[in-house]
């Protein structure tokens, strides 16, 4: 009887132990995503900090012709860019400074590159955002910044009014093109060379922060006579 009893008592212990063990398994399991999740997005920072550490090294070796490209501090993530306008084109003459953001997501997401400068053309907007397939759904991680920038050259020399962000200026482009390249021309002398560009060197000109540039339609669509 006493034998029995015994037994049964070091089966319920056992189960007892078992159950606790299980306990303590399920209740250190808790934070474990949190950890996970933690050093999966540290593992991502390190790849992306990496690649962009290697684009810089070669940017600063080979950089695209009529580019430039670097970070604007200690920061590693934020670059500024300067492209000068393509010669034979209603660019030329003119000093254009780019935002470039890298995210954590870097290569595998595209990086957000925006004009500083003003432009007059019919795939960039007056915030400064570009209309480029490679920069939204055609990006892959085999591109670089390099590419980027000398995509973007080319889109100054031959613009898209195809796939417009400034719909009138496509218009414009397509139906009066003599007219087009006029104001082309005076909006890259007023805005790209000169004190304007000295400006967009100190920041003072981004987008709508210039009171002169104020006085064009933020639509990026000015009557020609405004910019006479």
């Amino acid at each position: 009887m006493s034998s029995g009893s015994s037994g049964r008592g070091k089966k319920r212990s056992r189960a007892q132990a078992n159950g606790s063990e299980e306990g303590q398994s399920t209740s250190s399991s808790g934070p474990a995503p949190k950890t996970t999740k933690s050093n999966a997005n540290n593992k991502l920072m390190s790849t992306s900090l990496k690649r962009i550490q290697k684009e810089l090294a070669e940017i600063t070796l080979d950089p695209p012709p009529n580019c430039s490209a670097g970070p604007k501090g200690d920061n590693l993530f934020e670059w500024v860019s300067t492209i000068l306008g393509p010669p034979g084109t209603v660019y030329e003459g003119g000093v254009f400074f780019l935002d470039i953001h890298f995210t954590p997501e870097y290569p595998f997401k595209p990086p957000k590159v925006t004009f500083r400068t003003r432009i007059y053309h019919c795939n960039i907007n007056s915030q400064g955002n570009i209309c480029l397939d490679i920069l939204k759904d055609n990006w892959s991680p085999a591109l670089t910044i390099s590419k980027v920038l000398l995509s973007i050259c080319s889109l100054l020399t031959d613009c898209n009014p195809g796939d417009p962000l400034v719909g009138s200026i496509a218009t414009l482009y397509l139906q009066n093109r003599q007219e087009h390249d006029r104001v082309a021309r005076q909006w890259t002398k007023r805005f790209a060379t000169g004190l304007e560009a000295r400006n967009s060197i100190n920041g003072s000109n981004a987008s709508n922060g210039n009171s002169d540039s104020n006085n064009v339609s933020d639509s990026n669509t000015p009557s020609p006579a405004s910019v006479s």
